[in-house]
């Protein structure tokens, strides 16, 4: 089935022929969209100290990059041109970005990062550089010229607060009004820059390196593996030098470490974990005066339940894991938990078996009833 979003290939075909391979400019994309949030709404969300927010100021090779939070005076003290306000995990704190994401439910939710929003005056803008993750633009108010380049030398300004390109040479050029959006694969050089006073739209998606994955692991299977014995030596002998360390202690401290081992059950169990932790600074809220077990059983059943914006829920089989934990529910109830994990909410009515893990959720804050 053809996708506007996607320019009228259907997903499959984006999937196959464009997603880490090429860019893609998709002219209104999402007809008559001008945005979600104005600039007065972004100021307000950069003033919070639950979000991430940054000021970047400059062009050329002179840049600032300030973080917050700010307060309304920051604000008033800039100047009328060249400077942006970039404000991270949107979808977080606004229910009408949260669903913007669901548009993009074509690709797994275990890559999806967040919508960073970006409000520029004119001039305004980050700088040439590259990304090292798939990101879609969207333009929403005003309009905003990018420049593209698959050019190779990806050197960087040195001393520079941000990763600006040191030679930026663009091979195509779009400018993109409310609606369009670019579709950018991962090291494509790119620099955009604020026409008018505009708003941008950047749905990005997770690209852990091999390094921070193994990593992970490693921290996983420090509280997961469990090995007998520890180390013994009853046939020692004196050796040379007392400063070495033997070939007979390297040999059994080898013979030790090569005990450890793990299956494909283990890298799912690692995986639904580490995919679904929030990040450092995402914080649940547990309601104030969560209803009683009764209560939100009928409230549940009369309207369905959401996950938290802020929530990651996903699985494998019948595992489940939400924000770095893992669950296991009856037959009865893993359809409906799938459901939940691809489309983020469940219509009523739920199955019974769920309702007591449901109530955990949203006493955690996880979970919410769902909205009208």
């Amino acid at each position: 089935m053809k996708n506007p979003l996607l320019g009228g290939l259907s997903p499959a075909r984006f999937l196959r022929e464009v997603w880490h391979k090429k860019p893609l400019l998709i002219r209104n994309a999402i007809p008559g969209f001008t945005g979600l949030l104005g600039p007065g709404e972004m100021q307000a969300l950069a003033r919070r100290d639950d979000v991430e927010s940054r000021i970047i100021r400059g062009s050329g090779v002179d840049w600032q990059l300030d973080h917050g939070p700010f307060r309304a005076a920051d604000f008033k003290r800039l100047p009328k041109t060249d400077w942006t306000l970039l404000v991270q995990s949107v979808n977080h704190f606004l229910p009408a970005a949260d669903a913007l994401l669901q548009r993009f439910d074509f690709l797994p939710h275990a890559r999806l990062d967040d919508l960073m929003v970006s409000y520029a005056v004119p001039g305004g803008s980050v700088g040439p550089h590259f990304d090292s993750y798939d990101v879609f633009l969207l333009q929403g108010q005003g309009h905003r010229r990018w420049q593209i380049s698959s050019q190779h030398d990806l050197s960087l300004l040195p001393d520079a607060p941000l990763k600006i390109l040191r030679r930026f040479k663009p091979e195509a050029e779009w400018t993109l009004g409310p609606g369009d959006m670019l579709y950018l694969p991962p090291h494509v050089a790119h620099h955009g820059v604020a026409e008018d006073a505009c708003l941008t739209y950047s749905i990005g998606f997770r690209a852990p390196t091999a390094e921070e994955l193994a990593h992970a692991f490693l921290m996983h299977l420090q509280d997961t593996v469990s090995l007998d014995g520890r180390y013994a030596d009853p046939d020692l002998r004196r050796q040379r030098h007392p400063g070495e360390i033997g070939r007979a202690m390297l040999d059994q401290i080898e013979a030790m470490i090569a005990r450890v081992r793990w299956t494909r059950r283990d890298i799912a169990e690692f995986a639904g974990r580490y995919l679904s932790e929030p990040k450092p600074n995402v914080f649940f809220d547990p309601p104030v005066a969560p209803l009683t077990p009764a209560a939100f059983r009928r409230a549940a059943q009369q309207h369905g339940v959401a996950i938290d914006p802020r929530s990651r829920l996903l699985f494998t089989s019948r595992r489940f894991y939400l924000n770095g934990e893992a669950f296991e529910v009856e037959p009865a109830g893993v359809a409906a938990l799938k459901q939940l994990a691809d489309a983020r909410r469940l219509s009523a009515p739920l199955p019974a078996i769920l309702i007591a893990l449901f109530y955990d959720w949203y006493t955690a804050g996880w979970l919410e009833i769902a909205p009208s």
